[in-house]
């Protein structure tokens, strides 16, 4: 009779277990990213330095031959190694911004022009003049992307373009 209320008891536990599992019986059940603690190292950080003051030039330059209208208030890096985008005239279509626009729209980065015209729809989506602001079709990412990669030289070549 011993053995018997021990393997019940060892059996109860187990399938204690498994339910609890099954049914997620956790007090956190929210995933937590990982943090690192340590900074970017001097040299990462001299290099990131270097390659932000580059890319103003460059910005600037576009903004000279009328290239690059964000519609942000940081710079669209994506849209600068692309030669140029006209961010602004996006919005206004309605058809879609690029994924670095899209993104700091999202993240309250929008010019004061263009914040003063965003709001959301009933479901929280974004949206500018009342319109659902989207992101590039597929077709149009793959052309903004095969125009970015005609100014890294043989990466373009690589990346099977």
């Amino acid at each position: 009779m011993r053995v018997f209320w021990k393997t019940a008891s060892v059996l109860s536990i187990f399938g204690l277990g498994y339910l609890a599992g099954t049914m997620q019986w956790s007090g956190n059940l929210s995933a937590v990213a990982q943090v690192d603690k340590k900074g970017a190292s001097e040299e990462v950080t001299k290099s990131i330095t270097a390659a932000y003051a580059a890319l103003q030039t460059v910005r600037s330059n576009l903004n000279q031959e009328a290239r690059y209208k964000p519609a942000t208030k940081m710079m669209n890096i994506t849209g600068v190694m692309a030669g140029g985008l006209d961010a602004m005239a996006d919005l206004e279509s309605g058809r879609g911004v690029d994924p670095e626009t899209f993104g700091a729209l999202y993240a309250d980065q929008a010019s004061d022009d263009v914040s003063i015209d965003l709001g959301t729809d009933e479901n929280g989506r974004l949206t500018y003049k009342g319109k659902i602001v989207r992101m590039y079709s597929v077709e149009k990412l793959k052309a903004f992307y095969k125009e970015r990669l005609k100014f890294v030289g043989d990466e373009a070549e690589s990346a099977g373009f």
